[in-house]
């Protein structure tokens, strides 16, 4: 096994032992948009799936936002490759971010593609649906909302959906980005763009932007500064922050309680 491939591997390993992302009998949907981190995560789990001690189904869908230049024909043809059952969900993204031209294009987006893969799932029985978040998107979410939104929050590993039916995982959400963007570089899947004309142009990928660079620029002075706000969102001590909504719960008691299930 390669070096890279062995470094996911063990994460992703690692990842899944501490927040149980896989379970024995998962159908496990992967959300497939012909990006770097989604044909990683693909690939990793399906390789994953041929040798770990318990038993999952992989399979992948790509959501067609309606774009005229958006092509699922060469993730279709990875899939088949891969021996990954593909499925395509057609959504009316396109028209629905010109009917809005007051929302943010990409918050109408990804609202659309989560609800689209919530109903699909949900339809066709999958346990888990899988997102190829890694962990510069998690990191970039935490600082985004703390500066912009003023709120403390960012991707979890493992949410399940507010109604109770859907699970997603992130299992690459300890991975960092330069290492996925290289392994789908090694392995040769093609990068397919999503095709939207304003890709880019909004403000929250503006901030993405900014923050992105905050941290780059961060790093040559901070020693091991991904790993450290890895841990620190994994070592919350509420009893020291401000959250009023906590009501009356002792705040103490409230810390030890999470210290125990950790």
């Amino acid at each position: 096994m390669p070096k890279l491939e062995r470094k996911l591997a063990r994460r992703l390993g690692e990842t899944n032992a501490a927040y149980n992302l896989i379970e024995d009998g998962d159908r496990i949907l992967v959300a497939v948009s012909g990006g770097k981190d989604s044909w990683a995560l693909l690939d990793v789990l399906e390789r994953l799936r041929k040798r770990a001690p318990v038993t999952f189904a992989v399979e992948a869908a790509t959501v067609d936002p309606g774009f005229p230049q958006f092509n699922p024909d060469p993730i279709a043809e990875v899939c088949e490759r891969l021996g990954v059952p593909h499925h395509v969900i057609p959504a009316p993204i396109d028209k629905m971010v010109r009917s809005k031209p007051e929302e943010l294009p990409c918050i109408i987006c990804s609202r659309l593609r989560r609800g689209v893969l919530y109903s699909f799932a949900k339809q066709h029985g999958y346990t888990k649906i899988a997102l190829g978040h890694h962990l510069d998107d998690l990191i970039e979410t935490l600082l985004i909302n703390l500066f912009f939104e003023g709120r403390l929050s960012t991707m979890p590993l493992r949410l399940v959906s507010d109604d109770g039916a859907n699970t997603v995982i992130r299992p690459l959400g300890t991975c960092e980005e330069k290492d996925l963007q290289r392994y789908a570089w090694l392995r040769g899947f093609p990068i397919v763009p999503c095709g939207c004309p304003l890709c880019g142009c909004s403000s929250l990928e503006s901030r993405r932007k900014q923050v992105k660079e905050l941290i780059g620029s961060m790093e040559g002075s901070i020693p091991r500064l991904k790993a450290s706000m890895l841990g620190a969102m994994g070592n919350v001590k509420l009893s020291h922050l401000l959250d009023l909504n906590l009501g009356a719960l002792h705040a103490k008691g409230v810390d030890e309680a999470v210290e125990r299930l950790g």
